[in-house]
């Protein structure tokens, strides 16, 4: 069955980058504020159950098909801090090996709080 759980008040996260951990029917959930949305993500890292939304966030350095560098400084990707292993915050993927991921879940906020939907 499904529902709504309060995680919090929008302003305990209003600065890009915060997080909060919460709890939902027994699996530990963070939801990260990115650049003023929200998104939920579990906290485990599928390489060794380590509380991957513990670690630091940061941006990423990619590169186009000119061999041309880019930084963005979006802090939507979460570095495990067991092992380092990087996922966006958005998707649950890992940015390195797409064949790991995260589950994600649907967040609504309404009237200043912040809900989980699972």
């Amino acid at each position: 069955m499904c529902g709504r759980h309060k995680v919090t008040d929008e302003a305990a996260i209003a600065d890009p980058g915060e997080r909060v951990l919460t709890e939902v029917k027994g699996v530990e959930i963070a939801v990260f504020n990115v650049d003023g949305d929200y998104h939920a993500l579990a906290n485990f890292c599928p390489h060794q159950s380590g509380p991957l939304c513990e670690g630091p966030t940061q941006g990423r350095v990619t590169v186009d098909d000119d061999l041309e560098w880019a930084y963005d400084d979006e802090e939507r990707n979460v570095v495990c801090p067991w092992h380092g292993w990087i996922f966006d915050v958005t998707t649950g993927t890992n940015i390195d090996a797409e064949q790991y991921t995260v589950p994600t879940y649907d967040i609504e906020v309404e009237d200043g709080e912040v809900f989980i939907v699972i």
